[in-house]
């Protein structure tokens, strides 16, 4: 038996809340922002690159979201529409919010970065008016990115959103997503953040982005990866996933298992949108009734496949493509069943 299971009477399979921007990817490579001269549009945000990545896996998307009443939101609305993802439940923004815009660089094949412009965006002007609980009924996992909760209206929004999905029985993901925009002190951060970490059935994060949800201080010497996955699975967590960078990550689950998670050896072209894909293939896995393991080298190889290319959106596979990959880099083992104190 999966460790989630879903109910297949409901007629979606995902809907996301959360951040939907635009990033402009530098078409002169190997060079600092300030020198590049041309770049390329594409979609992103985080569940804005995951909403396209299960998608392009075969499931039914959904989105609510807000974009800005202008030819940016236009875009990210026909982007959406162009492949099915249902956007009956996003808004446009009433007061002038622009979208979120992401300038990435590409400095050399092992170093880049983004710079982000995010003053009175959109994407936090989604409403608790705006959240349908049927919708939220109808669809089998809900996917809540920490960056909607940095602000009003939206954190309220993706609250309701999450009580809605625990009444319907609708699977919880929280991808803690942590951006510095728009928060205001770390105790802030620790509210919300660990109010949705006490209802997720999923939850994704690094190491710092688990220490703020947590709150913990600096200073003091921290609890290990498995004692803080103890206290989510105790609240109802089935899967909780703390990365550690180059090191790799660890996932826990409710059975007591630990499975260690390296990376593919590929030619890095970026370091952004790797986490996108993971969960995009993660949470397919998961739906198809695959075991976490076999989810996670999925989540795995996609996360390769899209840090070797230019794009985020636009680079996510297909279930085929995913497959071919892992078949080429067969004698790369990624996955490591761990002892449950074990650590990386």
């Amino acid at each position: 038996m999966s460790l989630i299971t879903f109910d297949a009477n409901k007629k979606r399979d995902v809907v996301l809340i959360g951040r939907v921007t635009l990033d402009f990817n530098p078409n002169e490579l190997n060079r600092t922002l300030d020198k590049v001269e041309t770049f390329s549009m594409y979609l992103g945000g985080s569940p804005g690159n995951m909403a396209v990545g299960i998608n392009k896996l075969g499931k039914k998307v959904g989105f609510i979201g807000c974009v800005s009443d202008d030819q940016f939101g236009d875009f990210v609305l026909h982007y959406f529409e162009a492949r099915g993802i249902d956007t009956s439940q996003m808004t446009r923004a009433q007061h002038g919010e622009r979208m979120g815009l992401t300038f990435t660089e590409i400095k050399s094949p092992t170093e880049s970065s983004i710079l982000m412009y995010r003053d009175a965006v959109a994407d936090l002007q989604i409403r608790p008016e705006d959240v349908d609980e049927q919708y939220i009924a109808d669809s089998k996992i809900l996917i809540v990115s920490g960056t909607a909760l940095s602000a009003s209206p939206s954190r309220e929004a993706c609250l309701i959103a999450a009580q809605y999905a625990k009444k319907h029985g609708t699977r919880i993901l929280f991808d803690i997503d942590y951006r510095p925009y728009s928060w205001r002190t770390k105790k802030e951060i620790q509210i919300y953040y660990s109010l949705l970490a006490g209802m997720a059935d999923v939850i994704i994060g690094s190491r710092d982005e688990v220490n703020l949800t947590e709150g913990l201080d600096e200073e003091a010497e921290d609890p290990k990866d498995h004692v803080i996955a103890e206290r989510y699975i105790a609240h109802g967590a089935k899967i909780v996933v703390i990365k550690h960078g180059k090191k790799g990550s660890i996932a826990y689950t409710a059975d007591k298992k630990a499975y260690k998670v390296e990376s593919y050896r590929i030619k890095l072209l970026k370091s952004f949108g790797g986490g996108d894909a993971y969960g995009s293939a993660f949470v397919y896995g998961l739906l198809s009734g695959w075991s976490v393991a076999d989810s996670l080298q999925h989540g795995t190889a996609h996360a390769a496949m899209v840090v070797a290319s230019h794009s985020c959106s636009n680079a996510m596979q297909t279930v085929e493509q995913i497959d071919a990959f892992m078949k080429e880099h067969k004698d790369e083992k990624v996955i490591t069943e761990l002892a449950w104190e074990a650590g990386l």
